[in-house]
Order: C-alpha cells, then structure tokens, then sequence
C-alpha cells in the first residue's frame, strides 16, 4: 500500500498578502521564501495533522481489495476513479455506483465500502492492482480552520525571522501545537 499525491494545491490556506501582513513586510524582494514558507508550513501541519488542508488529488494503491478502504488526509470530498487489474490482467474502472464513500467524520480518515448488493471483484495476483485516486481537503483556504493558519502563520513568522538558522530554530514552536490539537487525526 502507498499514497502518493496526483495533483498539489492550487492555493494556500494563507495568501502571500495575509503573510505579509502578518510580518508586518511590504516589500516585494522577499516574496519567493515567504511563498516558500507559506508552502513548507502546510506542508508540515498536514503531515502533524495527518489531513489535508486544501483541495488536492491523491492516489492510494493496494494490491488487492481488503474488507473495506480506509482513504486518510480527511476531509475527502470526491472519489476521482478506482481502478484495478481484473482477473486477466486488464484495467477496469468501478462505476460509481458500486461502492459508498464513508466520509461522514470530520475526525477520521475516510471509507470506502461496496454499496449494497456488491462485492469487490477479484484482482490480478500483482502488486498496487488496485488504484483509488481521490480529492482530500477543504474545498478552499476560506474553510480552514482559522487555528491552523494560525499556527501556520506564527510558524512563517518565526521561520522567516530565523531564516538562517538550523536546528531547533528551523523546527515547529512547540509551544504553539495546541492551535492543532481539536484537527489532529489520531490512530492506533
């Protein structure tokens, strides 16, 4: 099994604007390593989060079809294809009609499941037969929570005036990690 991403966000939780502001910084010489930060600050809240912040297309790849899917980085507002080599070999795709997308929690990775009167059908005896492409996120920046984008924030602030440094200086201000907790997905 893997996961691996289709297609990035298209927006940041946090414009380049509303960065700026935050640093109080109006010139446009820095506007590439604030983006930057802007980037690697969702990209280490999603990864302490264990979800998505923002629309972007996932793919996980199995090699056989288990009970049920379980598909993280909630929210998961689409199922985009499930594709899957039959008993022959040959790519199929499922029609949309045969299984249910479970992604009623806001506090758990998402499901997937046959719909009612269908199994899943066997697959080639090969690894990642199985392909479930997905959209993950929040449908747009306006819809995080507003405690994410603030640790998001304080982190770019504390990054950018610390640019130089390396070790804890780089590293997520500890004592901020309560603005996450109410999002964490945890699991056993």
């Amino acid at each position: 099994m893997s996961l691996r991403l289709i297609t990035a966000p298209s927006v940041e939780p946090i414009s380049l604007v509303e960065a700026k502001a935050h640093l109080r910084f109006s010139a446009s010489d820095q506007d590439a390593l604030i983006t930057a930060l802007i980037v690697e600050a969702r990209e280490v809240v999603e990864h302490e989060l264990g979800r998505a912040l923002v629309s972007q297309t996932l793919e996980k790849t199995l090699d056989m079809f288990p009970f049920a899917i379980e598909l993280p980085h909630p929210p998961v507002s689409s199922i985009t294809s499930i594709k899957y080599l039959d008993a022959d070999g040959v790519e199929q795709t499922l029609s949309s009609s045969s299984y249910t997308l479970d992604n009623a929690s806001d506090s758990r990775s998402a499901w997937l499941t046959p719909a009612y009167g269908y199994a899943w059908p066997s697959t080639y005896a090969e690894i990642n037969a199985v392909k479930v492409r997905y959209v993950a996120g929040w449908a747009n920046a306006a819809v995080v929570p507003q405690s994410i984008k603030q640790w998001m924030l304080l982190n770019i602030g504390h990054w950018f005036e610390n640019r130089e440094a390396s070790g804890d200086k780089r590293e997520p201000m500890p004592f901020i990690s309560g603005l996450l907790d109410r999002y964490r997905i945890w699991s056993l």
